[in-house]
């Protein structure tokens, strides 16, 4: 096996303790095999399907969530329109990942959904519907209470100052 070795020269000595002075210090790795790195070669191949590299040790509904706009039923679906077989990623043929390729562009996925849904409230502030007056303001959109909850839209607690007592000048 060929290794790839480093060796380094001295080093500034005024920067290092005294015992770490004039020392010289080598390293060695194992050189790459053909096939990649380590034993057997490294290899990494996503499949790239509507802009989203997903994974490949997962099942193929699985993998087909993390694309953005396609959920569990619409990956079942996709899966159920191709007549597959629900394998793991890296097991799909060519052929297969080609189709479904085109199966999933027939959806709105990722940017233009992202897209649709921002102009679609960018609209409803527009015209000051009640949903776009809630956006708007950072409240909640769907109707939640907001006496105790929704933090998250609202943002940190102001601090409220205490009423003084009209009876207490002293």
């Amino acid at each position: 096996m060929a290794t790839l070795s480093m060796v380094s020269g001295p080093v500034a000595t005024s920067s290092l303790p005294f015992s770490t002075r004039r020392r010289t210090s080598s390293v060695s790795f194992p050189a790459p095999k053909k096939g990649g790195l380590g034993h057997g070669g490294l290899r990494i191949e996503c499949i790239r399907i509507g802009g989203v590299e997903i994974p490949n040790h997962k099942r193929v509904e699985y993998s087909l969530q993390y694309i953005h706009g396609i959920g569990r039923t619409r990956s079942r679906q996709i899966l159920l329109d191709l007549s597959f077989d629900n394998k793991v990623t890296k097991d799909l043929s060519e052929e297969e990942v080609i189709t479904l390729r085109k199966e999933v562009t027939k959806y709105m996925i990722e940017g233009d959904l992202k897209r649709f849904n921002r102009v679609a409230i960018e609209r409803m502030k527009e015209i000051r519907c009640y949903k776009g007056i809630r956006h708007k303001l950072g409240l909640p959109v769907r109707g939640q209470r907001t006496k105790n909850n929704c933090r998250t839209l609202k943002g940190k607690r102001a601090p409220v100052a205490k009423k003084k007592s009209a009876g207490s000048d002293e």
